[in-house]
């Protein structure tokens, strides 16, 4: 779970990246209820912004025009824009899934990554529905998917959808190898929900300004504070379940004599890749053991779900001397 944080302009966007924000997120706060900053805004951040973090792009609710928004993901392209994503409200499905196969095609040559995005509480608009996410996502090949809200009411994400569905959606994206982004007026309060779902990215714009208020400027020491509480979480050190995960296994390994024994490195993939590798690799070797390195303690539960639900067997867990976890999955 790393965090996202949402910028206007380079100023603010220097301020996320000394608070330790892992993404700069560009966008216009101005413009109709979410809009794309200028393009020149954008520049300026990607050459301020290390190569090593992310500065993505947000274009907000996209209008039904297909070929003036596959215009503005070229930009993003060109620009260097690690990622950009594209949102739709009152659109109907099959225009959201050409919008986005469209932005797939302009994308061609870059390594600009295409995020698809639907408002969570798109049902008061009439738009998109939210829980379509993960299908429109998947059947228009985005490396990723946003869920986010339109509404700046004091309601947030979690106001629209349960905890237990975020959960089920982001297992969901992560098995198909998307990362998953969560966000929508999301606070300091929300963060053990958020770790109990543990989405790839959590993306933040009021917990990260001054007095917690959107409409100021972004304050590097509010952001350090929210990145600190999420480090927290990831670590253990904050331990959001009351109690440890089930379906641990036993302390030493089952396999037959004739298994062999495979080693998938998660420590440089976040939660979608490890499960995503996880798959494939199970899909193409059904028999031998799979010992997974994981790095950090809310992955480890997700992996424990997901092998649960497959009919998998984790024989057993422990910390490396490293800091990561080590994992013993019988397929």
């Amino acid at each position: 779970m790393i965090l996202m944080v949402s910028v206007q302009n380079l100023e603010e966007a220097l301020q996320a990246l000394k608070g330790g924000a892992d993404i700069v997120d560009v966008k216009n706060l101005q413009e109709a209820r979410v809009g794309s900053a200028h393009p020149h805004i954008v520049r300026d951040v990607r050459n301020a912004i290390p190569m090593d973090k992310h500065a993505s792009v947000t274009l907000g609710v996209v209008p039904n025009q297909i070929g003036t928004v596959a215009m503005a993901v070229y930009t993003a392209g060109v620009l260097d824009a690690t990622s950009v994503k594209v949102g739709f409200m009152d659109t109907e499905y099959a225009v959201a899934e050409e919008t986005l196969n469209s932005c797939r095609e302009v994308l061609d040559g870059f390594n600009t990554k295409l995020i698809g995005c639907i408002f969570a509480d798109n049902d008061l608009y009439g738009g998109l529905e939210p829980h379509l996410m993960n299908k429109l996502a998947k059947d228009t090949k985005c490396d990723g998917w946003l869920l986010d809200t339109l509404t700046k009411d004091g309601r947030n994400l979690f106001d629209f959808i349960r905890e237990e569905e975020l959960k089920e959606m982001v297992m969901e994206g992560k098995e198909a190898g998307m990362s998953t982004a969560l966000s929508g007026h999301l606070a300091l309060k929300d963060l053990d929900e958020l770790a109990r779902i543990n989405p790839d990215i959590v993306g933040v714009r009021g917990a990260a300004c001054t007095n917690s208020d959107r409409e100021a400027r972004v304050d590097w020491e509010a952001v350090a504070e929210f990145k600190r509480q999420v480090d927290m979480r990831q670590t253990g050190e904050v331990n959001v379940y009351d109690h440890s995960p089930v379906g641990t296994g036993s302390n030493g390994a089952n396999g037959t004599s004739d298994s062999g024994w495979v080693v998938i490195d998660g420590t440089g993939k976040n939660c979608a890749g490890i499960i995503a590798a996880l798959t494939e690799h199970i899909a193409q070797d059904s028999k031998s053991l799979v010992e997974v390195l994981i790095p950090d303690v809310l992955n480890t539960y997700d992996v424990i779900v997901w092998a649960e639900k497959k009919n998998h067997t984790v024989l057993n867990k422990r910390n490396d001397s490293a800091g990561f976890v080590r994992m013993l999955i019988q397929p």
